[in-house]
């Protein structure tokens, strides 16, 4: 019998993170320096070989547009095929609510819920990191991508 999982993906930036979670709690970590059109179908193909996925569970953004769109297409196939629900919370939950790379000098910021662009000069060095324990009232159930910023 196969243990039970969550699977958290962070794919805004390299190197592409996944958590495998039980009983919310962290038990795995994959990280991978390719790009994830290519390496996310080898990655969860073992994934699925190991584990019985309950939920998936993902950084929706912001970051770059085309991580978010690979990361939510894949993860939505997933979902309808193999009948997992999917998740998303915003990239600032994994990274301490620190400022994240738009483009130029342009930042995506989070001040209280809402999410902005600011110019900034300089900016604290920003990682995306996997949590310990998944807590489950972070994410929502509406998983479309964050697209917060408008023609440039």
């Amino acid at each position: 019998m196969l243990k039970s999982v969550d699977i958290l993906l962070i794919a805004l930036s390299s190197p592409i993170q996944i958590g495998i979670y039980e009983n919310k709690k962290l038990i795995d970590t994959i990280l991978s320096d390719e790009k994830s059109s290519d390496v996310l179908p080898i990655i969860f193909e073992n994934i699925f070989q190991k584990y019985e996925v309950k939920n998936l569970f993902y950084a929706n953004g912001p970051g770059s547009f085309m991580a978010i769109k690979v990361a939510y297409i894949f993860l939505k196939s997933i979902s309808i095929l193999k009948n997992i629900p999917l998740f998303a919370t915003d990239a600032f939950y994994f990274n301490n609510n620190q400022p994240i790379k738009a483009i130029g000098k342009l930042y995506f910021v989070k001040i209280s819920s809402e999410i902005k662009t600011q110019k900034l000069e300089t900016v604290p060095e920003m990682r995306f990191t996997l949590l310990d324990v998944l807590d489950y009232n972070e994410f929502s159930k509406i998983s479309t991508p964050l697209y917060c910023i408008g023609a440039v």
